[in-house]
């Protein structure tokens, strides 16, 4: 089964940029994964400071790989100080049958 997500978070005021090229850099690496089907980053229309993005993984092993990636943790530590919440803010998802 498919392991579909929405992380969560908002960019800091000033840390617009940066935030905007660390993402896009490391979705660039997710997007070489093996597993992953679809890592798409979205700002909301009515604030750009607020990113939403929608990651699809083959499978909860496929996840579980992504999670292991060398690149991950190191994404994570430069972006804690630049949005506002302590880490993203993750929202698994399940289909409707």
């Amino acid at each position: 089964m498919r392991k579909t997500l929405l992380a969560e978070f908002t960019a800091r005021e000033g840390a617009e940029s940066e935030v905007a090229r660390l993402v896009l850099g490391y979705g660039r690496k997710v997007r070489e994964e093996d597993g992953n089907l679809a890592f798409e980053v979205y700002t909301k229309a009515s604030d750009p400071r607020a990113y939403w993005i929608f990651e699809v993984y083959r499978d909860e092993d496929a996840f579980q790989q992504h999670l292991k990636a060398a690149y991950g943790a190191p994404f994570n530590t430069a972006l804690a100080p630049l949005i506002e919440e302590d880490a993203s803010v993750l929202t698994f998802l399940d289909p409707v049958a």
